[in-house]
C-alpha cells in the first residue's frame, strides 16, 4: 500500500532494553528517510488488530541462537529482566501475524546478540526472516545483527548509530520497491 509519505512499523522484543534501544534507532533512520515510522514492543501488539504500513520491521533478542522461548524469558527475568516484557516473544507473535494485518508484504529483521558470537549465522534475526516468510512476508534485505557486551548489555559503542544508519538503507530500500510497483 504506497502512500505520499511511506510508512513503516518497528515492532521488537526487549528484556534488557538493549532491542528496544536499537528499534528506536531503526526508527529515527526511517524517519530521516522520510518514513512516518513508529516503534512499538511485542508485548503492545499482541492483541491489537489490522495496522496499514508499508513497511514491517521485526527485532528480537538472540537466545540460544534463535528467538526465544517461554523458558529463555523466564531465565532472562531471573537475571532482572521486567516480568511483563517476558509473557510473550517474537517467535508467537509471528505465528498470529500476516500481510493482510499489515497491508504490506514487505519486511526486515534484525537481532542484538553477544559480541563474541558475533559471526555465527544461526540467531534471532535468521529465525525471525523464516518464519516470516513462511507466514507470506518477503524480506528486502539479509537479518542485520546488533552487537550488544554480555547477556544484559549494554550495546557495544557506535552499535545505535550504525542501527540509525540501516534504518536510513531499509528505508531506501523500501522506497525502491515501492516505486517498482507503482
Amino acid at each position: 500500500m504506497s502512500r505520499q509519505v511511506p510508512s513503516a512499523l518497528v515492532v521488537y522484543e526487549s528484556l534488557f532494553d538493549n532491542t528496544a534501544q536499537v528499534a528506536h534507532a531503526i526508527t529515527r533512520g526511517l524517519r530521516d528517510a522520510g518514513f512516518e515510522a513508529h516503534s512499538v514492543p511485542v508485548t503492545s501488539l499482541a492483541s491489537t488488530g489490522p495496522v496499514s504500513v508499508d513497511l514491517l520491521l521485526l527485532g528480537a533478542p538472540t537466545h540460544a541462537f534463535s528467538l526465544s522461548r517461554p523458558a529463555s524469558r523466564a531465565g532472562a527475568v531471573r537475571q532482572g529482566a521486567p516480568p511483563d516484557r517476558a509473557r510473550i516473544g517474537a517467535r508467537e507473535w509471528i505465528s498470529h501475524v500476516g500481510p493482510g494485518r499489515f497491508g504490506t508484504t514487505l519486511a526486515a529483521v534484525f537481532d542484538t546478540r553477544v559480541a563474541r558470537v558475533r559471526g555465527w549465522p544461526l540467531a534471532a534475526g535468521t529465525t525471525a526472516g523464516r518464519l516470516l516468510h513462511r507466514r507470506g512476508f518477503r524480506l528486502l534485505r539479509k537479518p542485520a545483527a546488533f552487537l550488544v557486551d554480555g547477556t544484559q548489555g549494554p550495546l557495544l559503542p557506535g552499535e545505535e548509530a550504525r542501527a540509525e544508519r540501516w534504518g536510513q538503507l531499509i528505508g531506501a530500500a523500501c522506497r525502491d520497491e515501492l516505486e517498482r510497483a507503482a
